[in-house]
């Protein structure tokens, strides 16, 4: 799992939910794990 630069790139992505986990912002996309 990458920590995206580009947060709205990656909540346009069909699946992605936004986590934010000890000041960090994760993307997790269950359709695509690579992003």
């Amino acid at each position: 799992m990458k920590v995206r630069n580009s947060l709205r790139s990656a909540k346009a992505q069909p699946g992605s939910q936004v986590v934010r986990r000890r000041g960090r912002t994760y993307v997790i996309n269950k359709l695509n794990p690579r992003l």
